[in-house]
């Protein structure tokens, strides 16, 4: 199986000794299959002028990937439309994904509206599980299965006319599929990183989890980090890279029972 290499191009951390830019926001880029995938773009212009100090091409991508609308996942989209020519690049993500988001009085969604990215991309809106190559599958909606893993609701987002409730539903991630099983990449797991682990492994018909890297939406010592710990203890996933949404606090204390990997700009995994 063809090899998968992911390299962090934005992230809330850096290392002390790589001079990359960072921010509160996503940003990855993964080789797999032959594709050039960009999962998330920021919130910013940095993700582009990291990805030039490394050597990455942003104008060779074949595929975008959102993993929700938030704009700390999509805003940046806009710098590298206005960079290059996207036309021929497909953009998979929710359906709900692109629909106006705010949370009180400010604008927390995405910088295109569906008709700019039909307009900009090869737009793909997928709701169901979608091959996009042979060991990369974008999930989809994801079902809620355990029951420590409630969605919270944040701001209201666009249907139609009405502004509803917004359960993030659109939350999303990707399931890489390797010889020593699926490498989950993931934004914020809105919908529940337990959630997302039990659904990529029935979608890939693996119950091997080798590893995972994004944001876990998890702050506070409470019982439901002590449930996801359990989880992710009994799974025994030896790649674990929580970072953007996880406090410092649940980092070191998933790391007393997991083993936790520090995460910044120019992190590089290869599989």
């Amino acid at each position: 199986m063809e090899k998968m290499q992911i390299q962090v191009l934005v992230d809330n951390n850096t290392y002390i000794d790589r001079y990359f830019v960072g921010e509160p926001a996503v940003s990855y880029y993964i080789e797999i299959d032959g594709n050039r995938i960009l999962f998330d773009a920021g919130y910013s212009e940095v993700f582009i002028s990291n990805a030039e100090k490394m050597d990455i091409d942003l104008g060779d991508l074949t595929h975008v990937i959102f993993s929700h609308g938030h704009n700390d996942h999509t805003r940046g989209i806009q710098f590298l439309a206005n960079k290059y020519d996207l036309s021929k690049v497909k953009l998979i993500a929710h359906p709900n994904c692109l629909k106006p988001k705010k949370c009180g009085g400010d604008n927390i969604g995405a910088p295109f509206s569906i008709e700019k990215a039909r307009n900009t991309f090869m737009y793909e809106p997928k709701s169901k599980p979608f091959k996009i190559s042979e060991n990369c599958i974008f999930l989809g909606e994801i079902p809620s299965i355990n029951n420590f893993e409630k969605r919270a609701k944040i701001g209201k987002y666009k249907s139609e006319n009405l502004w509803d409730d917004d359960y993030v539903l659109d939350d999303s991630a990707i399931a890489c599929k390797t010889d020593k099983g699926i490498f989950i990449v993931t934004g914020c797991s809105h919908s529940g990183i337990c959630n997302i682990v039990e659904y990529a492994k029935k979608v890939c018909g693996d119950n091997r989890i080798v590893g995972i890297l994004g944001g876990f939406h998890l702050f506070e010592l409470d019982d439901r980090l002590g449930s996801t710990i359990q989880y992710l203890k009994k799974e025994e996933i030896n790649m674990l890279y929580p970072c953007h949404c996880v406090s410092f606090k649940v980092k070191a204390k998933m790391n007393e029972m997991l083993n936790v990997n520090e995460v910044g700009v120019g992190l590089t995994i290869s599989i």
